[in-house]
């Protein structure tokens, strides 16, 4: 029954075209419209929160999760053991994407969008320059690149390019920090001046710089 009612729920959300961050009903009124009794309704929601479609806020309600249905790891690399392995491996479908996705996003990012990219390039930079940990920073100013392509698929890909980004930082020890802000820097020029052949090059030439460490 909770597997049932989490498909209305979901299907609730879709027919209300309630948007991430927006409340649900509460629990009496979902009861009411569903039929079902309250300990099923909660488990349900126990269910939908688990694959990250709500959030539940004690003494507040559920709401939309931001990215519904996306959890942070999805394709269970906490689990894998061989980090070392699963680092050359992840640079190997990077190569595959990221190039791409740089060269969409200098082709469809908006000024709102490029402003986002220039503000992560700034604080990745700062933080790098302050000797701090620039990996969050890393992670957001990808998660933005890839939100400007353009391409609804890209963004539900961000999992794996935010898991990838601190193992990377991790594996080569820091050292490529020269390297990062010039190439950041580039690919975030290229993208705000619509290049996407620089954009593709300088995303790429990044992750050569990452391959030639790891190896």
């Amino acid at each position: 029954l909770p597997e049932q009612l989490s498909k209305r729920i979901v299907q609730l959300i879709l027919d209300e075209k309630l948007e991430q961050g927006d409340r649900l009903p509460n629990e009496a009124e979902l009861v009411r419209c569903l039929g079902a009794g309250r300990s099923s309704v909660r488990e349900a929601m126990k269910l939908l929160a688990s694959r990250n479609i709500v959030q539940i806020r004690q003494g507040s309600g559920t709401y939309v999760s931001s990215n519904p249905g996306v959890v942070d790891d999805p394709l269970g690399f906490t689990f894998i053991e061989d980090k070392k392995r699963l680092v050359h491996d992840l640079l190997e479908v990077r190569f595959m994407i990221e190039p791409h996705i740089a060269r969409m996003a200098a082709e469809h990012a908006t000024d709102k969008q490029i402003d986002e990219i220039m503000y992560w390039c700034d604080e990745c930079e700062r933080l790098i320059l302050a000797g701090e940990d620039y990996a969050a920073a890393d992670a957001k100013m990808h998660t933005a690149i890839a939100k400007s392509s353009d391409n609804l698929v890209v963004p539900r890909l961000l999992p794996i390019l935010n898991e990838s980004v601190p193992l990377f930082i991790t594996a080569t020890k820091k050292i490529l920090v020269e390297e990062t802000l010039r190439t950041h820097r580039n690919v975030a020029n290229a993208i705000a001046e619509h290049d996407p052949v620089a954009a593709g090059d300088a995303m790429y030439l990044h992750l050569v710089y990452n391959r030639s460490v790891i190896r």
